[in-house]
């Protein structure tokens, strides 16, 4: 997870930081990102959730393509429009690590 970050430049960084996790962050990591949901519960909600069909209908690299996508744009929006973009940004950020690997 990221640390509150402020800006696209701290998301960024804190995106491809290879540093070992906070006791914060490893805590935070005990949750899948599967099981939360950032700004309501639309898609937890759901029997399937969209990126679970996503993942098992595109290609590995096009997933991951759609999770940095995602990253980007709520990291640019954040502070544009009424919603906690940095946390849907932070959420992408757990996604793409666990697809990934966290560290």
């Amino acid at each position: 997870m990221v640390k509150n970050p402020q800006t696209l430049q701290q998301v960024y960084a804190d995106w491809i930081s290879n540093d070992k996790p906070t006791e914060e962050e490893e805590e935070a990591w005990k949750m899948k990102a599967d099981e939360k949901q950032v700004g309501g519960t639309h898609y937890k909600d759901m029997e399937v959730q969209p990126w679970t069909v996503m993942e098992s209908v595109l290609t590995r690299e096009e997933f991951i393509g759609f999770l940095k996508g995602n990253i980007i744009k709520y990291s640019m929006r954040q502070g544009r429009k009424d919603s906690d973009d940095i946390g849907k940004c932070q959420h992408y950020i757990q996604k793409l690590k666990e697809v990934n690997g966290p560290w």
